[in-house]
């Protein structure tokens, strides 16, 4: 699990229900701003948090992230969180699936609990009126990575099939991974190649993370370096695929591969890539999503702020 996402199990001392008054952080800025927000004590809560935090998008675990066995999720549930989320204009609201979910494994019984589960957490992301559901390619570890593609999207068709989710406001979005060694989605290349398989069979698209862009290999600390990554992810994935950035720093090194989010402007990336990022006229269709560690309570509140001081 990255360790830039909260568990959704909130102390209650960091817990911004308890620390933040019933009012936005802020003024609104001209971007789509948010942060991976908690569940704890029901899903609708994570809207009332957000907007407490400033945001005006934001993302969760529909269930929990470690556990195969789903949460139950009323129609109670879903229609406050409709309700906040107008109230509060809260768009887009984000997904992240289930760090169990392996549509590359090859353990025919993993996968076909990973398959069940995804299509449970599609399901889910239709009763809430999400957006989109964020997806890690997978591992294929003990085959080909070539195989490992084939069977990402081959178990993404068999777990929407019957869900309705032409019919929703859902779409499915590819994010792209740190590299590590027999991990998909290392190179925006994958991402791509999944896209193209994908397109006519569900609703597709890519969530780029920066932290796992610039650990896999993409330079995003320089001017140059952004230039450059920018280029490639266009004549990849396309930039107007992208809805959805993850706006993460990293504690390690560009091309080491380790997963390790640091807050913005704190890490090996630094702050000027965000300001690049946010106000850049290709991204500002997308929304930016943070899944900065929670060292201290009020953490995240400081990371939006931060973002959000960055747009022009």
């Amino acid at each position: 699990m990255p360790r830039a996402i909260k568990k959704d199990a909130v102390k209650a001392d960091k817990d911004i229900l308890k620390l933040l008054p019933a009012k936005a952080d802020s003024a609104p800025v001209a971007r789509r701003v948010g942060i991976h927000t908690s569940t704890a004590g029901g899903v609708e809560n994570a809207a009332e948090r957000a907007w407490r935090l400033g945001c005006n998008a934001f993302q969760v675990f529909s269930s929990s992230p470690r556990q195969w066995a789903p949460y139950d999720l009323s129609r109670t549930q879903c229609d406050i969180m409709s309700s906040l989320r107008a109230k509060y204009d809260l768009l887009p609201l984000v997904i992240h699936a289930n760090y169990l979910v392996n549509l590359a494994g090859i353990n025919p019984e993993v996968l076909d609990k990973s398959i069940k589960a995804f299509r449970l957490e599609i399901e889910r992301g239709i009763a809430l009126c999400a957006e989109y559901i964020v997806l890690h390619p997978g591992s294929f570890r003990g085959g080909s990575r070539e195989e490992g593609l084939e069977r990402v999207a081959d178990s993404i068709a068999k777990a929407v099939e019957g869900t309705g989710i032409e019919n929703s406001s859902l779409s499915i979005l590819i994010e792209n991974t740190a590299g590590a060694e027999f991990s998909l989605g290392g190179k925006f290349e994958h991402v791509s190649e999944l896209m193209q398989r994908l397109r006519g069979v569900v609703p597709i698209g890519a969530c780029i993370d920066t932290c796992h862009t610039h650990v896999s290999g993409y330079d995003l600390s320089t001017e140059a370096g952004y230039t450059e990554t920018m280029a490639l992810l266009d004549s990849t994935v396309g930039l107007a695929n992208i809805p959805v950035w993850h706006c993460n720093d990293a504690k390690a090194a560009c091309a080491s591969k380790l997963d390790r989010h640091e807050h913005i402007g704190k890490g090996s990336i630094g702050l000027d890539l965000f300001r690049r990022l946010l106000n850049d006229p290709r991204t500002a269709h997308a929304a930016f999503i943070a899944e900065t560690p929670t060292d201290a309570p009020l953490d995240d509140l400081s990371n939006v702020r931060v973002l959000k001081s960055l747009v022009v």
